[in-house]
């Protein structure tokens, strides 16, 4: 069987990329996690799209093993690893550019996301409306080499020990069956 056929792919906004990006790389199942841009106009780059100019959001790009980790997994990590009720906000992040975006890559991962948000809402696991974007995926534009891995690279950087940090704790607390074996 071919490899590629084994794997999924998920673009997915939800405030600064690098938070999405470190908790990601944990998670079993997924083989590649890239930091970029989608859903904007033009081929975007890093200042463009920080100063709101382009329709782009920061995104992840996640290359999992669907039969390790679901897409119905993918998307648990996600809502609980952002706020999905405030629009185009995540902390002092603030702008379209962090908005919460699901760019589905097919129809099934469409009816997931729409099925796990009408869950999320029917749950009350949010005290305000989820407003998390559902759009078709057209382009993924990989970010600059420096924002790729950040956080492995920059684990004392002070957004990293004061934002990401709590977020990868988060995770290994909420998923500890679902990391990868260390």
């Amino acid at each position: 069987m071919d490899s590629q056929a084994e794997m999924e792919t998920a673009t997915l906004g939800g405030g600064c990329f690098w938070c999405l990006e470190a908790v990601y790389e944990d998670l079993e199942g997924v083989i590649r996690v890239e930091s970029g841009y989608a859903g904007g106009s033009g081929t975007p780059d890093y200042k463009e799209v920080s100063a709101g100019n382009t329709g782009h959001a920061e995104v992840v790009q996640v290359v999992f093993k669907p039969e390790v980790t679901s897409y119905d997994e993918i998307l648990a990590v996600y809502f609980t690893m952002h706020d999905p009720t405030t629009l185009n906000r995540q902390g002092a992040d603030v702008g379209t550019q962090y908005r919460s975006v699901i760019f589905y890559h097919s129809p099934e991962q469409k009816a997931t996301s729409k099925d796990v948000m009408k869950q999320l809402a029917e749950d009350k696991v949010y005290r305000d409306k989820v407003v998390t974007q559902l759009t078709p995926f057209e382009h993924f534009y990989k970010a600059e080499s420096y924002h790729q891995d950040y956080y492995a690279r920059n684990r004392s950087a002070g957004y990293c020990r004061a934002v990401i940090d709590p977020k990868i704790q988060k995770f290994r607390q909420k998923f500890a069956s679902k990391r990868k074996t260390q």
